[in-house]
């Protein structure tokens, strides 16, 4: 369940700290292979999972990086909402890797903290720093410094 702040100025005191970490999410074949779709990214490595299984050093179809990048947005807001927004724009990232696969039926989640704020002319500005972690391994599957705007 995610906290709510009662306006972003609320969000202030998350600079440099941890702000949570999401529930587990499952990430199925069925949504990797919507994503191929969607994006024309057919490579067997995703798609063919007994190819995947004979020929792939992870023995596994896996989730594109841009799959799981794409899911902070979602995940993110897992961990919090802030009222009296008018609108949030995804204004873009710095620094993303993707240091380990996610194989098709792991479980992701985040972990989000708050780097920066800075007012902007119309909006306030919003660094996070995203982690997102697969059940069971070491390193993430993703890590990302995710830029938000927030319009009131």
């Amino acid at each position: 369940m995610p906290f709510v702040l009662k306006n972003l100025q609320a969000l202030q005191e998350f600079v440099g700290k941890e702000i949570g970490v999401t529930e587990w999410f499952l990430v199925t074949q069925e949504r990797i292979v919507q994503f191929a779709e969607a994006t024309e990214d057919r490579q067997w490595i995703h798609v063919d999972a007994a190819r995947a299984g004979r020929e792939s050093p992870y023995g596994a179809t896996i989730a594109h990086g841009f799959l799981t990048l794409s899911l902070i947005s979602h995940l993110a807001h897992e961990v919090m909402r802030i009222e009296g927004v008018r609108l949030a724009v995804n204004y873009g990232l710095n620094r993303v890797r993707f240091p380990a696969a996610v194989r098709a039926e792991s479980r992701i989640r985040a972990r989000v903290g708050l780097l920066a704020l800075k007012q902007i002319a119309d909006s306030l500005e919003a660094i996070f720093s995203v982690a997102v972690e697969i059940e069971g391994t070491e390193k993430p599957g993703c890590v990302a410094e995710w830029i938000v705007r927030y319009y009131v």
